[in-house]
């Protein structure tokens, strides 16, 4: 019985407004002048609202003169190819790029990686060369690995591995997504543009076949060949970018040569490795070459039988940690951590099926606050830590 009155109520007020307006030009026009604002407004927070994240992107970039892409201490393809992928998008927008790294390029992929595409990136010491222009963050979502980094602040973080890290114009990070080149991909794909030199339409802006085998690499590389912690997004991104792909670069980058050393390091992992229930561990001793270790592990997860790999290996007073999972009971990266949180100057994380870490041997031994580790227990606690007890 309410609502009729209700609605006579407003009929009444939309009739006393209109008769006021009739009467008021001034008003008139200001009612007028306040439906345009609104509408121009709503308008605006509706292209906002359903603008891809590609879209978002591609204007920060091209809001700056300058930005400097930050890669990770030690890139590899998957974050080379994206930094390619950035400084492609912000020179069609006239911004410049300067790429960045703080650490090594090593493994014999990212170094073919470099040489291939004929790609050279800045090395850095310090933050304070980094931020001569806003930071754009790849395949990471927190600064580390130089003196000052904590104190970067990045306007773009675009990255597929976990962490609390952000933008602060604009935040992409998917851990569910194998590869942070399948994300940029998508940006390009959102923006329109196609792989190949773009003669057939001309239109439509060019992703270089270069960047193309460099970012399907990258995808490659971060999922074993779409073979593990893939998400859909890397086989749409695949299928984009296939078209452009240099097939002989793409080779040439994938199927490096080999030295003797690497073959050593993979031979004394399967000598030296301790096998209990489905999982490994093998210490393989001090190394001049530490990239050699993940792959070593890669070629233990490969034996009959095992599901759960960790190898170590010493440098220069450093334990470096390499872990590979295909077992769904096990998250490699919190696996590693939990076996080396409670050591000082010990880190470690990752993905569910691969993970990293380092462990300083001084610290280890018992220099801080802790009361030390010997090397028998750490592999005790490596193999409890793969069986869930700690």
């Amino acid at each position: 019985m309410g609502r009729p009155g209700a609605v006579g109520e407003a009929a009444r007020l939309v009739s006393t407004v209109v008769s006021a307006v009739r009467n008021d030009p001034l008003l008139a026009a200001a009612v007028v002048v306040g439906l345009v604002v609104l509408g121009s407004l709503g308008w605006v927070l509706l292209r906002r609202y359903l603008r891809t994240p590609g879209e978002e992107f591609a204007q920060v970039l091209a809001s700056q003169d300058a930005v400097s892409v930050l890669m990770h201490p030690n890139p590899d393809p998957d974050a080379m190819s994206c930094a390619l992928a950035v400084k492609r998008l912000a020179t069609d927008a006239d911004t410049d790029v300067t790429i960045y790294y703080s650490g090594e390029i090593r493994h014999h992929e990212n170094r073919a990686f470099e040489t291939v595409l004929d790609v050279k990136f800045n090395h850095v010491e310090h933050a304070h060369e980094v931020t001569d222009a806003p930071v754009v963050l790849v395949d990471h979502n927190e600064p580390r690995g130089m003196p000052g980094a904590e104190k970067i602040t990045p306007i773009a973080v675009v990255d597929h591995h976990p962490g609390d890290g952000s933008g602060s114009e604009f935040t992409d990070v998917r851990s569910d997504v194998g590869a942070c080149a399948s994300i940029m991909a998508e940006y390009f794909e959102q923006l329109g543009w196609q792989p190949g030199d773009g003669e057939e339409e001309k239109e439509k802006p060019a992703i270089s076949a270069d960047i193309t085998t460099g970012l399907i690499y990258g995808i490659m590389s971060d999922t074993t060949n779409l073979t593990k912690g893939c998400s859909d997004l890397e086989f749409q991104a695949a299928a984009f970018l296939y078209p452009g792909v240099d097939e002989d670069k793409l080779d040439r980058i994938a199927n490096p040569a080999i030295d003797e050393e690497t073959l050593e390091v993979k031979a004394r992992a399967f000598t030296e490795r301790q096998v209990r229930n489905a999982f490994v561990v093998s210490d393989i001793g001090e190394v001049s070459n530490v990239d050699a270790v993940p792959q070593a592990a890669d070629e233990l997860l490969r034996l009959e039988g095992i599901s759960a790999v960790v190898v170590l290996a010493e440098k220069d007073g450093t334990i470096h940690l390499k872990g590979r999972s295909r077992d769904d009971r096990i998250h490699m990266g919190n696996t590693l951590n939990a076996v080396v949180e409670d050591i000082p100057m010990g880190g470690a994380g990752g993905h569910p099926r691969m993970g990293g870490g380092q462990l300083s041997l001084e610290h280890m031994e018992g220099l801080g606050p802790g009361e030390g580790v010997r090397r028998e227990q750490l592999h005790d606690r490596l193999f409890e830590a793969m069986n869930g007890e700690i």
